[in-house]
């Protein structure tokens, strides 16, 4: 099952909205339909337009997160890199990218375009309320209240994503800025350390003040925390697989299965050969992949009168004994597989798993 839905492309780039994000955008809804002026519209009536008010408020909100990510996008595609998506969160939005450029430069340019873009259009609000509609009553007015929060949330998200710790774009400026003084892997390791300490200070202001609200520092220190440690393995994993090739480390030896066989008959071979996944083969000819999560589909009591050929993945996901190892392991991340059946002029010469990878990283280090 699909954790997110595709609403639409924007220059090329499908936007996607994660389950998270259409659960937390009516909570987001409520808190500003009930906080009071200058955050909130709990003063406005009738209860239709105070709802509406607050509704619109948060479309866009993560309107504004949504052009966040195309600040970064916009020049990460003027660099040549390939943005397969952009998604939108939970705590925000996240650009897919291929590959975050190693030149420090780049990264640098890349990382501060989307809190420039939280800069331009909170200033350019501000701008608009205090300059034209500014008087001693003004927040009364709930639509002018509404330029100014918005203008405001903008100026925040500026702030916040400028501190230096992954996740936020102030952690990879951080990192652009070090990798432009030392190796890459090391610069990326010192800014997940600072981005580390942030969080664990953060989640213990956070612990101490959970009675009046500070459980949400618990929670951003929590996912400050985690995306610091994932980009730092991350990188360390990349670093380690440049220049090995997937020839290097695939299993050349291929056990195959035919599409005729039962799923029984298949689980006696997964027990017997101790491999998790085959590609399914008739006549010579590549046809499919079956795994073991396919199989754990079916009911043990049906599994003598199923066939292969009924739950085996037609669609297959393949790479060239020529690609990067780090190839590989992105589209076993994306497509949340754990092998890949490896062809070279249209025939089947090997297959990778995650395991081999992993081996190869370990052997590596």
């Amino acid at each position: 099952m699909s954790t997110s839905i595709q609403i639409g492309k924007i220059m090329g780039i499908p936007i996607r909205l994660h389950i998270t994000f259409l659960l937390i955008l009516p909570v987001f809804a409520w808190i500003f339909a009930n906080n009071m002026p200058a955050f909130g519209f709990a003063d406005v009536k009738p209860d239709s337009l105070r709802y509406a008010l607050a509704l619109s408020t948060a479309i866009l909100l993560f309107t504004c997160v949504l052009l966040h990510e195309f600040g970064h996008s916009y020049v990460a595609l003027r660099h040549g890199s390939n943005i397969q998506s952009i998604t939108l969160f939970l705590f925000g939005g996240v650009s897919s990218m291929e590959e975050i450029p190693r030149n420090p430069r780049v990264e640098f340019k890349m990382a501060l375009a989307g809190p420039a873009t939280s800069l331009l259009i909170g200033a350019t609000l501000l701008i608009i309320y205090y300059g034209f509609f500014r008087t001693d009553n003004s927040i009364l007015n709930p639509y002018l209240r509404l330029v100014w929060l918005i203008g405001y949330i903008n100026i925040t998200l500026f702030i916040f994503n400028l501190l230096p710790a992954f996740p936020m774009d102030g952690g990879r400026l951080l990192r652009a800025w070090l990798a432009g003084r030392m190796p890459y892997i090391k610069a990326t390791q010192a800014a997940a350390g600072i981005g580390k300490m942030f969080a664990i200070f953060m989640g213990i202001f956070g612990f101490l003040t959970a009675a009046i609200g500070g459980i949400w520092f618990i929670l951003i220190a929590f996912f400050i925390y985690i995306g610091a440690s994932e980009e730092e393995k991350s990188t360390a994993v990349n670093v380690i697989l440049e220049g090995v090739k997937i020839r290097d480390i695939m299993s050349r030896d291929v056990k195959t299965v035919s599409s005729g066989m039962s799923v029984e008959e298949l689980v006696e071979i997964m027990f017997r050969l101790k491999h998790m996944g085959y590609p399914v083969v008739d006549d010579g000819r590549l046809i499919g992949i079956v795994t073991f999560t396919d199989v754990l589909k079916v009911p043990k009591e049906e599994r003598k009168n199923v066939k292969v050929s009924q739950i085996m993945t037609r669609e297959l996901i393949t790479c060239k004994e020529d690609d990067d190892a780090v190839v590989a392991l992105k589209l076993m991340t994306m497509n949340n597989i754990g092998r890949i059946i490896v062809k070279d002029d249209g025939k089947m010469t090997g297959i990778v798993s995650r395991t081999d990878i992993l081996r190869a990283v370990q052997l590596l280090e």
